[in-house]
């Protein structure tokens, strides 16, 4: 019931303060020096997300100085339906790939939360099957992509709660916070206000990620 609720507050997250906000272009710029793929949760609001992609990126364009920063909004559902995760992977997956093709000398910084973290998770190998909002693996960036993904930034992330993490080739370029009670990504969690704190996280996510560009 507690996840039930974090994902429903979700839509109403952005509230009035998204009148106050300029929002950021989720255009990918054709070839920029860095690309950030985000994927917001299950019914967040928002250009690349309210609460994680649009304050990650605006922060990142500031702290990577000197780079072309561009983004991109992985195209996908983000509601409770049994294929929302998969058809984000799967969209994460072939984006990447053919901006890496066009692109050769671009970077990537990957930004999942909720539900988004799922499709990271996937999309790096590592299973979200079983958590909550999430799915079997349908596709996964190539070895030949891999070196071009500079940081992989997680935010309450569901499988955490089944006692899983980021391990393997991408461990060390990755950030995975999960906010103390958060029910979606804490087994036992119970205060469904800490799943929507990320905003606050935004200005450390985007100073570890400028930190391996």
């Amino acid at each position: 019931m507690r996840i039930r609720m974090c994902l429903a507050a979700l839509s109403l997250a952005g509230g009035a303060g998204l009148a106050t906000l300029s929002a950021p272009q989720a255009m990918a710029a054709a070839c920029s020096d860095v690309e950030v793929v985000a994927a917001r949760g299950t019914f967040e609001p928002g250009t690349l997300g309210f609460i994680v992609g649009d304050p990650v990126y605006s922060a990142l364009q500031k702290k990577a100085a000197g780079k072309n920063v561009s983004s991109y909004k992985v195209n996908y559902p983000a509601d409770l339906s049994p294929t929302s995760a998969a058809q984000g992977n799967l969209d994460l997956v072939n984006h990447v790939k053919s901006q890496a093709a066009a692109c050769p000398g671009q970077k990537f910084v990957l930004v999942g939360y909720s539900q988004g973290a799922n499709v990271v998770d996937n999309s790096i190998g590592i299973s979200s099957a079983g958590a909550v909002v999430g799915s079997p693996i349908v596709a996964t960036l190539p070895a030949a992509v891999e070196p071009k993904v500079a940081a992989v930034l997680l935010f309450g992330n569901p499988i955490r709660a089944l006692g899983k993490s980021v391990i393997g080739t991408y461990q060390s370029r990755t950030l995975d916070l999960c906010a103390k009670g958060d029910p979606v990504c804490e087994n036992g969690g119970g205060d469904v206000g800490a799943h929507l704190s990320y905003r606050d996280d935004a200005e450390e996510a985007a100073t570890f990620a400028a930190g391996r560009l």
